[in-house]
């Protein structure tokens, strides 16, 4: 079903950024950050402010869409972007607010930008979730986001033996989570 600002859903409408809404897609972005800091342990990622990279994020040459999903009387509360990648495109970023996960809202922005990426032509859509993030990678599991493409691998530096990480099995190899 489409409204009069773009796709309705049960829980938010979905339409495109407007400048009006920076405020709101900054703040996302810093929860986005923050949530990365925590799934990490690390209170520097993203540096001192945790919304600045929404400012670098929407000036970049490859975005080619940002939607959000606005509620009824909570305003903005999600936000998906499109960055191209030659025939491919990126999901980048796709964030909803704590407090509305679950209810639908994020596999609103995914159905939006995938109808978009197919509009355009494109070969294949990609997203990136951080491998630590479980409740990500189920919820893009569950919608339909089930081929693995590619794997990156880090070392840690400055390892924590205090910490202890979940591990997963791939190929016959224990990797840490």
């Amino acid at each position: 079903m489409r409204g009069r600002h773009g796709r309705v859903t049960a829980a938010a409408v979905v339409r495109p950024y407007r400048p009006a809404d920076h405020h709101a897609g900054r703040q996302l972005w810093a929860e986005l950050v923050e949530h990365h800091r925590a799934l990490y342990d690390d209170p520097t990622f993203g540096g001192s402010d945790p919304g600045v990279g929404f400012e670098r994020y929407l000036t970049r040459l490859d975005l080619s869409g940002v939607w959000v999903a606005e509620r009824e009387g909570a305003g903005v509360v999600g936000l998906v972007g499109l960055v191209l990648d030659g025939p491919d495109g990126r999901i980048e970023p796709v964030v909803v607010a704590a407090r509305f996960r679950g209810q639908g809202i994020g596999r609103a922005l995914l159905d939006r930008v995938a109808e978009e990426a197919r509009r355009r032509g494109l070969a294949r859509l990609v997203v990136k979730p951080q491998s630590r993030n479980v409740e990500a990678l189920r919820s893009l599991h569950g919608a339909g986001y089930d081929v693995l493409s590619a794997v990156e691998l880090a070392v840690e530096l400055r390892p924590r033996p205090d910490v202890r990480r979940e591990t997963i099995e791939f190929h016959g190899h224990r990797f840490q989570l």
